[in-house]
């Protein structure tokens, strides 16, 4: 996907580090990363859990990352690798989509931009201790996305999906985390898993598999940056994250969160080809 350039100055970006509980050297092996990504993608039901469960286990005796340099500018941090300016990139356009989007709709007072920080090892977040372990996630608590820039060396190698546009639809998702938040759509359906639990599991699929339409909505609304190969990355990795596929079928189609393969590719496609979220907004059904 062929991005345009992007101005430092309008992007919300900074360096995590310096008191997040990483794994050692900041790495993970093959055995444990599927073990973290069948944490995060089937049974966490929300950043904070997770990350507050990650804090307690990891301990003192970790690892940290060197803390973040708050002379840093946003050009240095997105100059720092491929990945990193990739990141930047996304955002940039992410954000251009969505505040069009919202003004389109007459909700522009309601849009504000999230930060993205890019860090390696660990950091701290409104949500407790992130590490390296835990993959790309949304925290509500300070409207953040989180990406440890090795995870897509992850997403590659040890997934299968490689690729730019696997790698912006992961933040493209995450970034649908946040127009949820910003929405109130999130709040919805926490309301309705407290007040239905033995559904929980259910209203989070759902909840997931709208932020991939938002993901497709956002590519498709930029489909003249679209190349020959970008949809079916994008299909890889929606099908290799699938919870099915991350479980190797071990575990209950009851207990998934974010849906199967097929869900979620099913999910991307809706916003890709349509370039409506109006139409992702049908999936939970509670706007």
């Amino acid at each position: 996907m062929k991005l345009n350039p992007f101005d430092p100055s309008k992007i919300n970006v900074r360096r995590g580090g310096g008191g997040g509980g990483g794994m050692p050297g900041g790495k993970l092996g093959c055995g444990g990363i599927v073990v973290v990504l069948i944490g995060v993608f089937v049974f966490g039901m929300d950043p904070a859990q997770m990350l507050g469960t990650v804090e307690q286990m990891q301990g003192a005796g970790q690892q940290q990352s060197a803390p973040a340099n708050p002379n840093e500018s946003v050009a240095d941090i997105c100059d720092d690798s491929k990945y990193s300016m990739e990141a930047c990139s996304a955002l940039a356009s992410l954000d251009q989509t969505w505040q069009s989007r919202f003004t389109e709709e007459g909700l522009g007072d309601r849009f504000t931009k999230p930060t993205l920080e890019l860090y390696q090892g660990g950091t701290r977040t409104a949500c407790g201790a992130g590490s390296a372990s835990m993959g790309p996630f949304y925290c509500p608590g300070d409207q953040t996305i989180y990406i440890d820039t090795s995870f897509y060396d992850t997403l590659e190698r040890q997934l299968g999906a490689g690729g730019d546009f696997a790698r912006y639809y992961v933040i493209a998702h995450e970034y649908g985390h946040h127009i949820q938040t910003i929405t109130g759509i999130s709040d919805q359906i926490r309301s309705a898993q407290q007040s239905d639990p033995q559904n929980a599991n259910r209203y989070q699929v759902l909840m997931e598999l709208q932020a991939d339409c938002y993901a497709g909505v956002w590519a498709g609304l930029n489909r003249n940056a679209i190349e020959p190969g970008d949809f079916e990355e994008g299909m890889t990795a929606a099908s290799a994250i699938g919870d099915d596929a991350l479980t190797g079928g071990r575990v209950s189609e009851d207990n998934f969160t974010h849906g199967t393969s097929q869900q979620r590719m099913e999910a991307l496609r809706l916003g890709l080809t349509t370039g409506d979220d109006t139409r992702c907004d049908e999936i939970v059904q509670v706007r």
